[in-house]
């Protein structure tokens, strides 16, 4: 504990793990419920993919100017605002829901709103476990949040369905309010120290505008960083191609069967724990750069391909909880590249702004995802469609079939990706290419 009575290092982080894992299984639940009402409201795949774009646009649109405010703030402070602005959106939700109210567009609304504040979040929290533990956790520090993020999602899926067939979405939205009192109650337990002015950060200092900007001119003046985040660019645009359709496919493949979509979403984040769990207890490879190449080539194969080919419960588990397993990895060693390598004071400059480059494709596979599964790739693979004879062996025909084709053409390309890092030396050996913070390798 600091002067103040507040918990520091390794015991302050383990309580923001649990205060997040008890607060994302109300988000997952909520998530889980909505999703299943829009489904039921429009049968659309376009209904659901707009759901997911208007939610995380806003978390990649404005993240440079979030980073450069994260960095003015306190940063747990800013960490508590995100909590609390999410749970606003699920209040006016189970308002709208009470009052009988609720329609499609207040989803796009709400999650905007609460887009805008989560754009705040992750550069916080990832900035925060810098000032809070040594390099050598960054990694074990990465694997319990995604521990805690998996956690929730074994939990959510199953608790929803559970809840919505006994009582609809009003305890659903109630357990998620509850929950994000804990997320703020850690925050209010720990200290988290604001880091020293670097050199960095005193070249980058100035106005909104010209903080926002450092985190850009920072990672274009070294290669290495920028090709890993391209790396990113690519991979997050061909693996959300398939998985914005990916409850749309699994609702349309079993005649609407929640069950079996909450199932393989659990499986999906009890692969995740293992995952998270490995991470937490190994750390990761010696040379992060192989958890996140080798980790997208497995994903790719194991997560996405499968996920398209299979026409069971059983085979999207399997394909879920591979997925599950690996991501932890991808993200944590990514993330301990980073932040070893940033000097902790501009972290949230220059990670908002990686997080633009790489997911800026997230929200364009999200408007196309959804038209495309229901105008085209649909169609195409009814009885005497035009894509039968391409993935007709592999998907069968019927409902859900072309959304489980575009899952087959990700995977691929996502292999792609994974390969395609491996051929470039600044991508490959990043690790060695750059200087740590701290000056100590």
């Amino acid at each position: 504990m600091n002067k103040q009575g507040r918990f520091t290092g390794m015991f302050a982080f383990t309580l923001v793990s649990i205060g997040q894992a008890i607060s994302l299984v109300g988000s997952g639940m909520t998530q889980f419920a909505i999703t299943i009402w829009a489904w039921q409201e429009t049968g659309q795949a376009t209904t659901l993919a707009l759901t997911g774009f208007f939610g995380f646009a806003p978390v990649v649109l404005i993240s440079p100017f979030a980073g450069a405010l994260v960095d003015r703030l306190n940063r747990k402070l800013v960490m508590m605002l995100s909590d609390f602005a999410a749970g606003l959106g699920t209040i006016a939700l189970f308002a709208l829901f009470l009052s009988d109210n609720l329609q499609i567009w207040h989803l796009y609304i709400l999650g905007t709103f609460v887009g805008v504040f989560q754009a705040f979040q992750w550069p916080a929290y990832s900035a925060a476990i810098t000032m809070m533990l040594p390099k050598e956790q960054y990694a074990r520090a990465n694997g319990m949040l995604e521990l805690a993020r998996s956690s929730s999602r074994v939990l959510a899926p199953v608790l929803a369905g559970a809840l919505i067939g006994l009582s609809g979405l009003s305890l659903v939205f109630i357990i998620d309010i509850v929950t994000f009192l804990f997320a703020i109650g850690s925050l209010l337990l720990i200290y988290i120290p604001q880091p020293e002015t670097s050199p960095e950060g005193r070249s980058g200092s100035g106005s909104l505008w010209k903080e926002a900007g450092f985190g850009f001119k920072y990672i274009w003046n070294r290669p290495s960083l920028f090709g890993l985040q391209m790396v990113f660019f690519f991979l997050n645009l061909s693996a959300m191609f398939g998985f914005t359709v990916m409850a749309a496919m699994i609702l349309a493949r079993t005649q609407n069967d929640t069950v079996i979509l909450g199932s393989v979403q659990s499986a999906g984040a009890i692969g995740g724990v293992a995952g998270g769990l490995l991470l937490s207890i190994w750390g990761g490879p010696k040379r992060r750069i192989h958890g996140v190449l080798l980790g997208m080539i497995g994903e790719s194969i194991f997560h996405t391909i499968l996920m398209g080919i299979g026409r069971s419960m059983t085979l999207w588990g399997i394909a879920s909880f591979f997925g599950g397993l690996i991501i932890p990895m991808i993200n944590g060693s990514n993330q301990a590249i980073w932040q070893a390598k940033i000097p902790p004071d501009v972290q949230g400059r220059v990670f908002s702004v990686r997080r633009l480059i790489a997911q800026i494709t997230v929200p364009i596979a999200m408007l196309l995802a959804g038209p495309l599964a229901d105008y085209v790739f649909e169609p195409a693979m009814e009885e005497g469609g035009t894509l039968i004879p391409i993935f007709g062996d592999l998907v069968g025909t019927g409902p859900g079939a072309g959304m489980a084709s575009m899952f087959i053409i990700a995977g691929i390309m996502g292999v792609i990706v994974g390969i395609g890092g491996y051929s470039f030396p600044v991508i490959r050996d990043v690790e060695m290419i750059l200087p740590d913070h701290d000056g100590v390798d």
